[in-house]
This record gives C-alpha cells, structure tokens and sequence, in this order.
C-alpha cells in the first residue's frame, strides 16, 4: 500500500501530459540536454586550462625574487 503501483505512474503521467502538453514536455527535455552539454563542455575547457598553461604563482619573499631577477639580467 506504500508503494505506488503501475496503474499510480499511468494516471500520474497522463494528469503531466494534459497540464503541460507533449510540446511542452519536449521542449523542456531539450532545455535540460542543452544544460547537461554546455556543463560538460563548461567542465572540459576548465580541464584544458588547468592542463595547459593553467598561471601558478611563485611564492618566493620579495628580496629572493628581487635577487633572482638581477641575476638574470647580469647573466
């Protein structure tokens, strides 16, 4: 009695189907796909720039960095 039966889920889709349409429901599957690709794509460019090229930053105390740069530009 908990559990609803097929007959529930037949009457439930059908009350769906009469509110909303077959348009409708079509159009809004649609939306969610187009959602469900553009995170997708969304999430590998965010893997791509991570893997190449992703900025780091050097953590060194301004007189080291200071340091190394004059270094580099007598050598």
């Amino acid at each position: 009695m908990g559990a609803m039966s097929i007959w529930h889920w037949i009457i439930l889709l059908l009350i769906v189907v009469l509110l909303f349409g077959r348009g409708k429901i079509s159009e809004v599957m649609g939306d969610v796909a187009k959602g469900i690709k553009s995170f997708k794509k969304g999430m590998a460019d965010d893997d791509d720039v991570a893997d190449n090229g992703g900025r780091t930053i050097d953590h060194k105390p301004a007189v080291e960095a200071a340091k190394s740069t004059e270094h580099n530009k007598a050598g």
